[in-house]
């Protein structure tokens, strides 16, 4: 079993810049930089959670109750494993040895496997395994697309938004979500 994430290392850049938002939202003054900024963090976190996956570049701890588990990893897509850290059966936290295992970056349904001729180590009962990794990554044209048109009705109809948008945002990021 997963548990919930958490970002060792936030995003430094969004999947969408503020001058293709000011396109986007037509835009043409400096005005309200800060309020599409917000969107632009907003409407990544929203597509986010609505994929189940990580779009900007970001560092997260992952914890899970057995290796198991890492035949289906909580997020993706999965750029590089920093470490995965156990505590053994004598109670002494461990850092697994990268040789023993391979990361399978499979778009937005990455595994770690052990390799031919390894095997997971025993760890203590009741502890968690913490895997470290990059996650995000190429954002396919629909999800970028889809949080354009997130800040444009947010940007647009800041009082009420457009129930429209939500329904175009929906067709673009159906095909884009992490199986449950």
């Amino acid at each position: 079993m997963w548990y919930p994430s958490t970002a060792t290392e936030a995003p430094t850049t969004e999947p969408v810049t503020l001058d293709e938002v000011k396109k986007q939202c037509l835009v043409d003054s400096d005005d309200d930089d800060a309020l599409l900024t917000r969107l632009i963090k907003a409407a990544r976190s929203h597509v986010e959670k609505y994929c189940n996956a990580r779009w900007a570049e970001q560092t997260l701890a992952c914890q899970c109750d057995s290796f198991a588990d890492f035949a289906r990893l909580s997020e993706g897509p999965l750029k590089s494993v920093t470490s995965v850290q156990y505590v053994d059966a004598a109670g002494e936290t461990q850092t697994l040895d990268a040789a023993v295992y391979e990361a399978r970056k499979d778009g937005l349904e990455p595994s770690i496997a052990f390799k031919p001729g390894q095997s997971w180590p025993a760890i203590r009962p009741g502890s968690r395994i913490t895997l470290t990794a990059d996650f995000g990554g190429d954002v396919p044209d629909a999800v970028h697309h889809a949080m354009l048109v997130f800040i444009d009705a947010a940007y647009h109809a800041r009082e009420n938004p457009a129930r429209e948008g939500w329904t175009a945002m929906d067709a673009l990021l159906c095909n884009h979500r992490r199986g449950a």
